[in-house]
């Protein structure tokens, strides 16, 4: 399969390494094993327990303790509704093979996560661009929607909330998208890897899973669980099509790590803590970007509503990746530019690293704005 080069992935691991300040991380802090264990209160039980584990496959599907758990995430998901993953890149990819190839049409809207159009186009379908626009604060244009689904569509891609732009669906929205699937009986993909991180509200909101009969939710431990070193993510759907999943999963995942699950479970037990400490990370350093972004007139954002991340627009004429490269070189601050993301004239901004990181990184960066030509 020839598949186009994944822009993100290939930026960060190009200059991840390098950076002093890195605003292009997307992931809440991470957390320890052991701040995770002390939030637990599980430090000498977990101890024990992963010391006198005999590490075989495991339970393939996922534990029965984890899926019990992220189905306790939903409104109407049980644990038969749940598969694990290796993160929700791996979810994301198992449920696109699964569903589209030659012959079917992919709708997905742009700015998103690249996976969600590149694999369909990859696998042979054709791909239809939804395009998010800041005059609509990023959020699809459900008559523009209604138009470009058909007999075809087999599958839309949606991401919610948005990466990069922080834009929020609310359950008004996803209803209406709903009906839209509905009508073409299109199976509907929303990438819900940030969710947990509304800034207002409830923290989680409706979930496309719990919506509609085609529904399919993609989730990780990554973004609003501070635990990315896990690589743990999962597919949450009807039952009869995870079998579909499981017959391309066993090609590619057999079963997610003992440990990694166990660790994930001790996560979800205590949600309610790691999600607090997630969102008040969040809203600490959104409210110092936006004061920082008040003094910068060569910059301006639609501000996020969830998520850690901001899609910044250049108010000036630059190449956004040679001003990340510029940018990089000169003040050792890491961003992500909009042509990787097939978005130019923007610049991701992570704003979920510490605030010491964040606040000195915003510095430097200013500084180099303001010894940029005008105009």
């Amino acid at each position: 399969m020839k598949i186009k080069d994944f822009g993100v992935e290939i930026w960060m691991n190009a200059y991840e390494n390098d950076c002093i300040y890195n605003l292009a991380e997307t992931c809440v802090e991470s957390l320890t094993v052991e701040q995770l264990l002390e939030l637990g209160g599980c430090r000498e039980q977990a101890i024990e327990d992963i010391l006198k584990m005999k590490l075989t496959y495991g339970a393939i599907e996922g534990s029965e303790r984890l899926r019990t758990l992220i189905a306790g995430l939903y409104e109407k998901q049980g644990a038969e509704n749940i598969v694990t993953a290796h993160g929700a890149i791996g979810a994301n990819h198992l449920v696109i093979e699964t569903l589209a190839g030659p012959g079917d049409e992919v709708v997905s809207v742009l700015p998103t996560y690249q996976q969600h159009y590149s694999i369909p186009e990859a696998l042979g379908a054709a791909v239809r661009i939804l395009p998010l626009r800041p005059e609509n604060d990023f959020l699809p244009d459900t008559d523009e929607l209604r138009g470009m689904v058909n007999e075809q569509t087999k599958l839309i891609c949606i991401n919610n909330p948005n990466n990069p732009t922080g834009a929020l669906m609310d359950r008004a929205l996803l209803e209406e998208i709903v009906r839209i699937a509905r009508d073409a009986d299109a199976w509907l993909l929303c990438d819900e890897v940030y969710r947990g991180l509304a800034h207002e509200g409830d923290a989680f909101g409706v979930s496309v899973a719990d919506l509609y009969e085609k529904g399919i939710s993609t989730g990780s431990m990554s973004k609003t669980f501070s635990l990315a070193g896990l690589r743990l993510g999962w597919i949450a759907a009807p039952r009869a099509f995870l079998e579909q999943i499981l017959r391309h999963r066993d090609y590619n995942t057999i079963s997610c790590g003992m440990i990694d699950e166990y660790l994930a479970a001790i996560a979800l037990e205590h949600k309610d803590k790691i999600v607090a400490r997630s969102r008040a990370i969040v809203t600490s350093n959104l409210a110092i970007l936006e004061r920082w972004l008040q003094t910068q007139p060569k910059l301006s954002f639609i501000k996020p509503r969830a998520g850690t991340t901001a899609f910044l627009k250049m108010n000036f004429s630059m190449p956004s990746a040679e001003f990340c490269r510029g940018l990089l070189r000169e003040k050792g601050v890491l961003l992500v530019p909009g042509s990787v993301m097939d978005r130019e004239g923007y610049l991701r901004i992570g704003y979920a690293n510490t605030p010491e990181i964040i606040e000195e990184g915003l510095a430097k960066m200013g500084e180099y704005l303001a010894a940029l030509p005008t105009g």
